[in-house]
């Protein structure tokens, strides 16, 4: 059985209504490595939100090139970014543990408009402020003695379970 590659993998190209907004990840090699996850959920857009957002060498090397076709944008303030959104029809969903949020494995898609998938700070979360304005807030139920786990991984686990309930509707 021979190993597939870039070139002779059959998985089928598709780009899902969904943006990606970072609130704050200010770290290179996460920033990179959401450009990569991104690319492979076909999303159609990251927004990163923030005052200093490292694009440079250290992102580049681990984004492996996604960041030349991933469509993404640099802008100061999340409020404005949410005000958007909403104004186009988003379904806004919060990844964070908080004290409403429901398990990512309950959580059912049960709208077809766009999604935004909000991320929050590394160290932080996503803001109180934030959470009060979305539509859902859901979490990864977590089994050993951390109550956290790093963004990438956390929104490749959600990036998952969206586009498998959008592409099963």
């Amino acid at each position: 059985m021979n190993q597939l590659n870039h070139y002779n993998s059959n998985f089928k190209k598709q780009k899902h209504p969904i943006t990606v907004l970072c609130d704050n990840v200010a770290n290179a090699p996460n920033i990179g490595s959401l450009f990569r996850t991104a690319d492979a959920f076909g999303v159609e857009e990251l927004i990163f939100c923030g005052s200093d957002i490292p694009l440079g060498k250290r992102m580049a090397k681990t984004s492996r090139s996604t960041e030349k076709y991933v469509i993404h944008s640099l802008k100061n303030d999340i409020e404005t970014q949410i005000k958007t959104l909403k104004a186009n029809n988003y379904y806004l969903i919060a990844l964070e543990i908080s004290e409403n949020s429901q398990p990512l494995t309950a959580f059912k898609l049960q709208s077809k408009q766009p999604i935004a998938l909000i991320l929050g700070d590394e160290n932080f979360g996503v803001s109180e402020g934030v959470l009060k304005q979305v539509d859902a807030v859901v979490h990864i139920n977590m089994f050993g003695n951390n109550s956290s786990m790093n963004v990438v991984q956390a929104t490749s686990i959600a990036l998952y379970e969206i586009t498998k309930q959008m592409n099963a509707q």
